[in-house]
């Protein structure tokens, strides 16, 4: 069976797409943008994997790519995603947080030893900076 290497590409849809630019590139420090225009925002996560930002509603009709067509796909609701952090980042990113008025909502310290922070975008998607490794097994 063929194995799959790793995911690419995760996607979160919101109201505002400037405000969530600013908001992702001001707070979490993604600087590196692939791709820009009126419907998305895409940005590369320290070369491993890509964020991509939809504006909510903006994709769901099929988009031509010049290549082939990009089925349409759109969500609602308050996203869960997480991003890997190092451990000894986890303060400054408190620090960071707090910086940016955005209220930690909840912690975790897990049984392998990883670390959570838990807060939100500005569209309400619930983000978690986890210390890695300790968080699953293996990872």
């Amino acid at each position: 069976m063929p194995q799959l290497l790793s995911i690419l590409e995760t996607a979160l849809y919101v109201a505002e797409l400037d405000r969530a630019a600013t908001f992702y590139e001001d707070v979490m420090g993604l600087r590196n943008v692939l791709h820009a225009d009126d419907r998305m925002r895409a940005y590369s996560v320290n070369q491993q994997s890509v964020l991509l930002l939809f504006i909510r509603g903006g994709t769901t009709e099929p988009v031509e790519t010049g290549g082939g067509v990009i089925p349409p796909h759109d969500a609602s609701g308050q996203i869960h995603m997480a991003f890997a952090i190092a451990p000894e980042t986890l303060d400054a990113w408190r620090a960071r947080l707090a910086d940016h008025a955005v209220t930690i909502e909840g912690t975790s310290d897990w049984k392998r030893g990883g670390h959570s922070l838990y807060f939100r975008d500005p569209d309400g998607n619930l983000l978690e900076l986890a210390t890695t490794p300790g968080l699953w097994k293996g990872f």
